[in-house]
Order: structure tokens, then C-alpha cells, then sequence
């Protein structure tokens, strides 16, 4: 055996031994790198709202029936397709420094890049609507893009 040839050998069977004992998150991958996943699904926009219930001056929070109402009539004609609603407890500070803790929901709309003009401008009538409803300071608002299949 040519002396090469040994030095190769040795070298790979230390680096055999090495890899042998180490935690399959350090294993190096020569050249079998699995493929990424195929991008799935349209191109979207993915905003999610936050909308508080109690109200600062102190009267009763909005119940599920007012909320619910609210969905039907300012959020669902605009967003006929589908939208989900979430129950949540959130916090925030308001206009006065006070960190206020409240029931809340999150109600999530999903429509196409294509629609981002007309669906931001129909979100903010949906986010106006809603304090001038229920007397809230604001309702928070929060936009990814993201790839959608049905």
C-alpha cells in the first residue's frame, strides 16, 4: 500500500471514530444535503387584530354576543371568504401609563398579495368601527406575509 493511500485511510477512520461519538446535531453531511421543501400555497397576507372588552370610562365589557355581532356585521361582508376568532387574555399600558388586563380576541384574516390595497384599507375601518363602537383607545394590529393552500 503506497503511503498516501495509508494516510488517507487513517485520516478517515479518526474521522469515522470522531463523528461516531458525536450528537447528531454536530454530524457533518458530505454532499447528501436533504432538499429544502417545496414552497406550498399563494402568496398571502396574514393580519392578525387585537381587540380588547373592558372599556376605560368604566362601563360593562363587550360580551361574546356584542363581539360576535360585530364580526357578522363590519368584519364578515368585508372578509366573506373566512376568518378565525380566537379568545385570549392580554395586557397592555394604556394612554394614562396604566397596564390594564382584559379579556380579549384575536381575529385573524388571511387574503391574497394581490388584495393588500383594498383589504388595509378595509382593515382600518374594521379597527375604527370597533373604538368608536366600544369606546377603546385602539385595537392592535399586527401583518406577515405568508404562503396560503386551501
Amino acid at each position: 500500500m503506497r503511503p498516501q493511500s495509508l494516510r488517507n485511510r487513517s485520516a478517515l477512520a479518526v474521522a469515522g471514530l470522531l463523528l461516531a461519538g458525536a450528537p447528531a446535531a454536530y454530524t457533518a453531511f458530505a454532499g447528501d444535503v436533504p432538499a429544502a421543501a417545496p414552497a406550498r400555497g399563494k402568496p398571502y397576507l396574514e393580519t392578525r387584530l387585537f381587540f380588547g372588552t373592558a372599556r376605560p370610562d368604566g362601563g360593562p365589557a363587550v360580551t361574546d354576543r356584542q363581539f360576535t355581532a360585530f364580526v357578522d356585521k363590519e368584519v364578515t361582508p368585508d372578509f366573506p371568504d373566512g376568518l378565525t376568532v380566537q379568545n385570549g387574555r392580554g395586557q397592555w399600558r394604556d394612554a394614562h401609563g396604566a397596564i390594564e388586563k382584559e379579556r380579549s380576541y384575536e381575529l385573524i384574516l388571511l387574503y391574497p398579495e394581490s388584495a393588500a390595497k383594498d383589504g388595509d384599507r378595509k382593515i382600518e375601518e374594521i379597527r375604527r368601527t370597533y373604538e368608536k363602537a366600544f369606546a377603546q383607545e385602539s385595537v392592535g394590529r399586527v401583518d406577515a406575509r405568508a404562503r396560503v393552500d386551501f
